[in-house]
């Protein structure tokens, strides 16, 4: 039993040291080692306890080294469990000098800490054990109070009193068994480790930012810039910036972040990304063409012209370079009396006889005719022919369609848009004039060229 004894402190000191971790909700680890005095009730009798508890000369019996160690793990809400081994030598049996008696104690401990994170850290701990004395052992019930005091984070100065109460009555001194005394425990706390991933000093489970080095005012996230915003929640994380732009600059002070900006170093409007808008006319500076005149994005931020001066824009316009009416888009009306004009030239095209080819003669009126035309570029007109009643029905009209399209053709020849002009024929259907003279048939026999309304 002896050396099982000797075994297994020697085991909780192993595992002691190789789960050195602080302990908090961050490290639930911590070891504390040191040594340890026995204050023992020959009698079980503890009624003296106010005038031998600190008689240390007489009734503490200590060894000059190392002689506990003690092992526990944070389980939450202040509340730690673990274990702690002892060794000690006895010599002084309450008031009586004995033969140097070894001593040995195991004892499982639930321990209840006040406080979290200062420096006077007091706490209580009851469990129980097994102790030996000699060859001999006995179970005990343990309660004690104890103090940490920290010099850093991480090592502290452990104190702790527990009494131990052990319910057989059988032990003398020539007899000696464990029995009810009092166990002090002085030695060195350390609380280090937990899981740092950057090693920042900010403990992972604390840290926003665990794998990146940060600082301990930002929860362990880094400021790259310096502007007081951390990394993860700076949209310019290498600028510096304000709280408002959300650590982004703003140079121009418009409101408007310089990388939101197109205009970073001049103050505009939201609606223009940041860009300035001189004239007013919803077109930045930057893209307008005319900055000091107000004019449609359209038009490159200028107002449109009006090159022909009759109040139709040269973009509405279908005459830009004509003046025209605003009913007519821009373009000049055909007046009833362009329209007699256009038909006293038309009816003095000539035609070869009984073909609808014209006759050189008549170049000089379609000349006049393709004047007008032109004049009305918007215009659409439509080309008619007639005959008088001689021949039949059916010829007049086949000759009457043809010499309405060979006018048509002429003017597109030169130039005049297909899409303005139609023909059509009427053959002997539409005199003018009585077919009963060589007069009347002559004015019979002719070509209109009528407006489309």
């Amino acid at each position: 039993m002896k050396h099982l004894s000797k075994l297994l402190v020697v085991a909780l000191l192993f595992v002691g040291f190789n789960n050195v971790q602080a302990q908090d909700e961050n490290n639930p680890w911590q070891v504390s080692f040191g040594a340890n005095a026995i204050d023992v009730f020959p009698t079980g009798d503890v009624s003296s306890f106010g005038k031998e508890f600190f008689n240390v000369s007489e009734h503490w019996n200590m060894l000059p080294s190392i002689s506990y160690v003690g092992v526990s793990k944070y389980v939450g809400s202040g509340f730690s469990i673990g274990a702690r081994g002892s060794l000690n030598r006895i010599d002084k049996w309450g008031d009586m000098k004995v033969d140097d008696l070894s001593h040995y104690a195991v004892d499982g401990t639930i321990k209840y800490a006040f406080l979290n994170n200062t420096v006077i850290d007091p706490f209580v701990e009851i469990g129980g054990g097994y102790t030996w004395m000699d060859e001999i052992g006995a179970g005990t019930v343990n309660g004690g109070v104890g103090l940490n005091i920290w010099f850093t984070d991480n090592i502290g100065l452990t104190l702790q009193t527990a009494y131990k109460h052990v319910f057989e009555d059988y032990a003398t001194p020539s007899s000696p068994a464990a029995i009810t005394h009092f166990q002090h425990l002085a030695g060195l706390a350390i609380k280090f480790g937990g899981v740092d991933t950057d090693g920042d000093g900010v403990y992972d489970k604390d840290d926003a930012c665990p794998e990146v080095p940060g600082l301990a005012e930002f929860n362990g996230c880094p400021d790259s810039d310096g502007d007081g915003i951390p990394d993860k929640d700076d949209e310019c994380p290498n600028e510096a910036g304000s709280k408002e732009m959300n650590g982004c600059p703003d140079s121009d002070g418009d409101g408007i972040a310089d990388k939101d900006d197109a205009c970073p170093n001049e103050a505009g409007s939201a609606a223009l990304n940041g860009c300035p808008d001189a004239d007013g006319d919803g077109v930045a500076d930057k893209d307008d063409e005319c900055p000091n005149e107000a004019g449609p994005a359209e038009n490159k931020g200028c107002p449109w012209p009006d090159t022909d001066g009759d109040g139709v824009l040269d973009k509405d316009d279908k005459c830009p370079e004509v003046a025209g009416t605003v009913a007519n888009q821009g373009c000049p009306e055909v007046t009833e009396e362009v329209q007699k004009q256009l038909n006293e030239f038309a009816k003095t095209i000539l035609f070869d006889t009984g073909k609808s080819s014209i006759k050189a003669s008549s170049t000089s009126v379609m000349v006049d005719i393709i004047t007008i035309l032109n004049e009305y570029p918007t215009a659409k007109f439509t080309v008619e022919g007639h005959t008088d009643s001689v021949g039949s029905n059916s010829l007049n009209q086949k000759l009457s369609e043809s010499r309405a399209l060979s006018v048509k053709q002429f003017l597109v020849d030169k130039g005049i848009e297909e899409f303005r002009l139609s023909a059509v024929g009427f053959g002997e259907d539409k005199p003018i004039a009585t077919n009963n003279t060589a007069k009347g048939r002559e004015q019979n026999r002719r070509v209109e060229i009528n407006l489309v309304k």
